[in-house]
């Protein structure tokens, strides 16, 4: 949390202890924490606003502890806290700072976050596989970087960024994933930007380190620059300085870098001031925007559109492991008359060079299925979210544009023209709803009939965490196994800034892409050069194409594409264009691994036979190693065991009571996500009255403060205060 009087980094622990309430009867809750009483009547201050249903009352009995009790409304009371209500209370928002809902695409992209691979640990991985979510999240992050043309004052550049970072709200935001995902507004932040030597660092030794240390997703500032120096000497043959810029691509799209790129020159041309306040519209006029919509035609259009369960969705035929790991990324440029050419193609048949890509995609896709015959296939397709109905959105840097499924069906026997026509008309669908998502879309999916019980009596459902499965009967969506095909247009700079910029000998030179995250195991990105050629990106993941078979795949599109203008003659099939692949090997992907399963419940350190049980709960946005720093530093005698917030259903309740024991109390513990799993566990196990005697729950922070503030909220309930 952060509050005035509280230092920074720290995090608060909330105790409560499960009893049976009177109706109307007020939910009472510990504050333990570094909050003096002026924080803590904020807090509650905070809550009584946002939560006017509630009565609020505080009473404080000395710094760090702290009796808040929550009435709830008079009609019908209430057994648990609403989610929204107990983010608040564990992650209030910063002074002067602003909450946003997260939703649609960067929803998707901030749980895909949350839930990357976790790296071992001591004590097997108890830090919530989060992989990296209190800071490293190194698989999530995109790179562009640029050299530097012209004179360079470093200075300047600094107080550039950081009139940038003042203007544009989107530089101070941070995301609060304790009980729904939040972005989380700062009104002060700093630009972060470092200096390399060449000496010291080589340019890949660079960007590796870079993507290493991703980000610490809960503190505001995801993004960041780092400078590699010019060679010393400053001859003819020395290398210029050169820029790396990385953002996580949860909070940031290519575009709405570009636009902040646009607004840096700006001040950098300034003197390293950007005149004017802060940006609106912004992404809080953009939210609001979002939450008027109607959605009624978006949902018809998705019960008929999402993709069916035999779409074909890889470019790669089935196969063994690759072997290697890491993204990867390959180029190759259209010659600007090759790019004319295919332009010039599509247009006579009513569509634009971007159909064309998607046109080929889709027969790659095809042709990995090894059918033959009419097939669905289907891919993810990236609109920019930013020709909507808001004016000025075409200027809001932020997440806007998002991915959409792409279905349409590949007869060789038809003319390419009808293919053409499909992949067209179908973008011209998906256009009209750019802000719907995967999420959405899974939501609105028809689902089929439920199948009967297997058996009387209700059943218990698991914890809830962050990550919701797919519908039954609805075939894979973009970021969910799929490929995703996008057409960046980068951000041309006024001529009058270039011209600015050019008069005091700089020259802004257009950004490449390092290898980056790539949403999903496969994306193609296309983009024109400034000499008119077209550029075929392909960002993979190698533990899931080789770079041999990514090769292959990309040179075969490629190859698809300057061939696409012989056939001129309106019969030509689609089955002709493949019948040039005829002799090439078709493409591997490794098969989907599903995710290894967890115990329902695992003993981390035994104890003493008759002590009580501290019961650390685990959910996707747990503090990486936050667990693991808690348990070594536990002195006390209580067994400490770990629960999965994805356990089966039924299952953590019986695994819970067999690990408490007749006449051992349990303490259910969690940070982040963990503490709410481990509250909504607690609710759940009305068989046992009194078996769990507390709950203890923290906010988010680095794995230090997280297990800090859990130890603090778990001495509370074990030790009797003085």
């Amino acid at each position: 949390m952060s509050s005035q009087g509280v230092p920074r980094g720290a995090v608060l622990a909330v105790v409560h202890e499960p009893v049976a309430l009177s109706p109307g009867g007020p939910l009472v809750l510990e504050l333990r924490g570094p909050l003096g009483p002026a924080d803590a009547e904020t807090v509650a201050a905070r809550l009584a606003q946002r939560h006017r249903a509630f009565g609020v009352a505080l009473d404080s009995h000395r710094p760090g502890h702290h009796t808040l009790r929550l009435t709830p409304p008079a009609a019908g009371g209430l057994a648990a806290l609403p989610a929204d209500l107990l983010a608040d209370l564990l992650a209030p928002p910063p002074p002067g700072g602003e909450i946003l809902p997260v939703t649609g695409h960067q929803q998707t992209l901030l749980r895909a976050a949350l839930t990357s691979t976790p790296t071992p640990t001591g004590t097997g991985g108890t830090g919530g596989n989060s992989g990296s979510s209190d800071g490293s999240d190194g698989g999530g992050v995109e790179q562009l970087y640029w050299d530097w043309s012209g004179p360079f004052d470093v200075a300047r550049f600094a107080a550039a960024w950081q009139s940038v970072v003042d203007r544009e709200c989107v530089l101070r935001a941070c995301f609060d994933w304790v009980a729904a995902p939040r972005l989380v507004l700062h009104a002060r932040a700093e630009a972060d930007i470092a200096v390399c030597s060449p000496a010291a660092v080589t340019w890949p030794q660079l960007l590796r380190r870079d993507r290493a240390r991703g980000f610490a997703l809960h503190r505001p500032g995801l993004l960041r620059l780092t400078l590699l120096a010019a060679e010393p000497g400053g001859g003819a043959g020395a290398a210029p300085p050169r820029v790396l810029l990385t953002y996580h691509p949860a909070l940031l799209d290519e575009r709405g870098v570009h636009l902040l790129l646009r607004e840096f020159y700006r001040a950098y041309a300034a003197g390293g001031v950007l005149p004017g306040g802060e940006r609106r519209p912004d992404l809080r006029d953009h939210a609001r925007w979002l939450a008027g919509q109607d959605t009624t035609a978006a949902r018809q259009f998705w019960a008929r559109a999402v993709p069916p369960p035999r779409a074909a969705t890889r470019p790669g035929r089935p196969g063994g492991a690759t072997g290697q790991s890491g993204p990867g990324l390959l180029d190759t440029r259209l010659r600007a008359p090759e790019t004319f050419r295919l332009r010039s193609w599509a247009a006579l048949r009513g569509a634009a060079e971007s159909s064309a890509l998607h046109l080929v995609w889709a027969l790659l896709l095809y042709r990995a299925a090894g059918v033959s015959g009419p097939l669905p296939v289907s891919f993810g397709v990236q609109l920019s979210g930013r020709d909507i109905a808001l004016p000025g959105a075409a200027g809001i840097p932020g997440l806007l544009d998002s991915p959409l499924p792409m279905t349409v069906t590949v007869d060789p026997a038809a003319p390419l023209a009808s293919l053409l026509h499909q992949v067209r008309d179908t973008l011209l669908d998906l256009a009209a709803y750019p802000w719907a998502s995967t999420e959405t879309i899974r939501a609105w999916a028809p689902r089929p009939p439920a199948a009967p019980a297997a058996g009387p009596g209700p059943v218990a459902g698991p914890v809830a965490g962050p990550v919701a499965g797919p519908v039954a009967g609805v075939g894979p969506l973009c970021g969910a196994g799929g490929t995703l095909v996008r057409f960046d247009g980068p951000l041309v700079l006024p001529k009058v800034l270039r011209s600015e910029l050019a008069a005091q000998g700089v020259h802004a030179d257009t950004p490449r892409s390092a290898a980056g995250a790539a949403g999903g195991p496969l994306t193609l990105a296309a983009r024109h050069d400034t000499a008119g050629g077209l550029v075929l990106g392909l960002f993979y993941d190698r533990a899931q194409l080789a770079d041999e078979d990514a090769a292959a795949l990309h040179s075969q599109c490629v190859r698809l594409l300057r061939a696409l203008p012989e056939f001129r003659q309106a019969q030509a099939s689609a089955g002709q264009l493949l019948d040039l692949l005829a002799r090439a090997a078709t493409p591997r992907m490794a098969r989907p691994v599903p995710p290894a399963a967890h115990p329902a419940l695992t003993v981390l350190r035994p104890g003493h036979p008759h002590a009580d049980v501290i019961c650390l709960v685990t959910a996707p946005g747990v503090p990486a190693g936050s667990y693991d720093l808690f348990v070594r530093g536990h002195r006390g005698p209580e067994e400490i065991v770990a629960v999965h917030g994805d356990g089966a259903p039924g299952v953590l309740p019986a695994a819970l009571h067999q690990a408490s024991g007749p006449g051992r109390r349990l303490v259910l513990c969690g940070c982040g996500p963990g503490g709410r799993a481990a509250y909504e566990l607690a609710q759940r196990t009305p068989h046992a009255p009194g078996m769990v005697s507390a709950v203890v729950m923290t906010g988010i922070g680095d794995a230090a403060a997280s297990a800090s503030a859990l130890a603090r909220g778990v001495r509370s309930v074990l030790t009797p205060p003085p």
